[in-house]
């Protein structure tokens, strides 16, 4: 049974073979032949595998790059790393987080067919971040493990439906389409960064839009652009780190030689997973609609967030330096106001801000995406104070979780627990399900409503 068990739980937790079997099961039910499902629950599955290769080569150049700038600025805090707080929690509440995320799958199916909200929740390996903090937040609140499973899960699934319909309409704004959704615990940053850019922006003047001389033509090559970009950054960091500094990093290669190597390694990881994006979006969309017509008619595929870089490459680069200036902001006030520390993590703001600038630039162009990255940088610099005080002892560590749904269901779960016990969560699960379905039916009123009027 536990072996079962284990391989359920496997796959749940395993992106790349759960979007592999969604593209199975959506040309499954198309009744494809049997070469065309394997096609494409092959590429769907590799795909996915060449976007994470290319993020892990991301991660590995931006994890110098952050240690070498907190040497050079003399800082020292929390570390924002969703991996890192899950590693250290899941020896103790490994179990119930793994059963969290199967139940959250479930609720998220059975709440996008009943409901007006058809997103399916695809980005597994994120869930289990936010299955892990759950399963602590419960267990802090005084929940056994079989209530913090059902509680957890039922919580889990009903984000996991909403929080892509809330940013859908500047999705759509990016893609030109409705056919897929975001899933990533960054929704609600991004949120943010729309509404902003929206009324701060002008869409007319897009990041994509910038006026290249005919001498440095070349840097129209995101390749090159990335590149370059970042070489300006890490060198710049690089040097004052230091060379003895650097050292530990280089392995005996010049400081600044490795600082432009690393740079290039940035750049390879966005391509490559550029790469995997194009591949997914090839073979997942038309797989997808099989799932839409037979299961949750109208369902739409929730994906991660790397999915939206290829519409708008500039902006990636813009959100990503925008909202790490935003987080050293913050940082810089926290020293002033003596709060706890929050170190600005690269990879969050590059992942996150990325989006963020990508989706501000789509609602409010250049500006748009300046501003809405910087709010959201500065925004998720303070998501681990938020949670400290609801997470227990594991929330007093040098790390803890990094994008804003973690502040969002964080909060709502932590803050009901410790100002009214395990009965305030469970009134808190309930408020959350009546709102959501009243939501949930007047807009399937509109939607008839607006059906006949243009009939």
């Amino acid at each position: 049974m536990n072996g079962f068990l284990n391989f359920l739980v496997s796959i749940a937790r395993t992106p790349s073979i759960l979007v592999g079997l969604v593209a199975v099961l959506g040309l499954a039910l198309q009744k494809k032949e049997g070469t065309d499902i394997a096609e494409g629950g092959i590429k769907t599955f590799v795909g996915f595998l060449v976007l994470t290769g290319g993020a892990g080569v991301i991660t590995n150049a931006l994890d110098p790059f952050g240690k070498m700038f907190m040497h050079a600025f003399h800082v020292q805090g929390v570390v924002p790393n969703n991996e890192a707080f899950t590693a250290t929690a899941l020896g103790k509440y490994g179990s119930a987080t793994a059963l969290i995320l199967l139940v959250a799958l479930i609720v998220n199916v059975i709440l996008a067919r009943m409901s007006h909200f058809k997103y399916i929740y695809l980005s597994g390996h994120v869930m289990i971040n936010m299955s892990c903090m759950l399963a602590v937040l419960l267990a802090v609140a005084g929940f056994t493990e079989v209530p913090s499973i059902v509680i957890g899960g039922v919580f889990l699934g009903l984000f996991d439906t909403i929080m892509p319909a809330l940013i859908q309409p500047f999705v759509r704004k990016v893609t030109k389409t409705d056919e897929i959704a975001i899933a990533h615990t960054g929704d609600f940053g991004y949120l943010i960064s729309g509404l902003v850019a929206k009324v701060v922006g002008d869409p007319s003047k897009t990041t994509e839009d910038l006026h290249v001389p005919k001498k440095v033509s070349f840097l129209r090559d995101n390749t090159i652009a990335v590149t370059l970009t970042m070489a300006v950054a890490y060198i710049i960091v690089a040097i004052a780190a230091g060379p003895t500094y650097v050292d530990k990093f280089s392995g005996g290669i010049n400081y600044l030689i490795y600082a432009f190597i690393e740079s290039g390694s940035f750049a390879a990881g966005v391509y490559i997973m550029l790469a995997g994006v194009r591949m997914i979006l090839n073979e997942l969309i038309p797989a997808f609609k099989g799932i839409s017509a037979k299961l949750v008619p109208g369902a739409k595929a929730g994906l991660d967030i790397p999915i939206l870089f290829p519409f708008a490459p500039n902006a990636v680069i813009v959100g990503f330096f925008c909202s790490f200036i935003g987080g050293l902001v913050a940082t810089a006030l926290m020293v002033v106001f003596h709060t706890t520390i929050v170190i600005p993590g690269v990879v969050a703001h590059f992942m996150c801000g990325a989006t963020a600038g990508v989706i501000g630039n789509a609602v409010g162009g250049r500006r748009g995406a300046v501003i809405g990255a910087f709010v959201h940088g500065f925004m998720i610099s303070w998501v681990p104070i938020m949670l400290i005080p609801v997470l227990g002892h594991l929330g007093l560590g040098t790390a803890s979780f990094a994008d804003s749904d973690f502040g969002v269901v964080g909060s709502v779960v932590g803050y009901s627990g410790m100002y009214a016990g395990r009965m305030g969560i469970i009134g808190a699960l309930v408020a959350c399900l009546v709102i959501f379905f009243i939501i949930s039916i007047i807009l399937d009123h509109r939607d008839k409503v607006n059906a006949n009027n243009t009939k």
